[in-house]
């Protein structure tokens, strides 16, 4: 078997789960399933859980994982990147 098929830890077939994206307005995006993560230079980025929230404001310190930042100030990015 393809070793990127095997079970996960919760014995669940990878082959059978799928990844959802929800944009949170003037919030991050919000990653649930499998995912596999890379910095620019296609480093990989760990990631330790099932869902993780990706910064869209660029305030925050452990990026490119949201920390909350966007609370400081409201930064509004809209979920359509259309300008009101």
């Amino acid at each position: 078997m393809d070793s990127s098929l095997q079970d996960d830890d919760d014995g669940a077939d990878m082959r059978s789960a799928s990844t959802t994206i929800v944009v949170c307005d003037d919030g991050p995006l919000l990653v649930r399933g499998p995912i596999d993560l890379c910095r620019s230079d296609g480093s990989p980025i760990p990631v330790r859980r099932s869902t993780v929230a990706l910064c869209r404001c660029g305030r925050s310190s452990i990026t490119p994982m949201c920390d909350g930042s966007h609370k400081l100030g409201r930064s509004t990015t809209r979920s359509s990147g259309a300008a009101r």
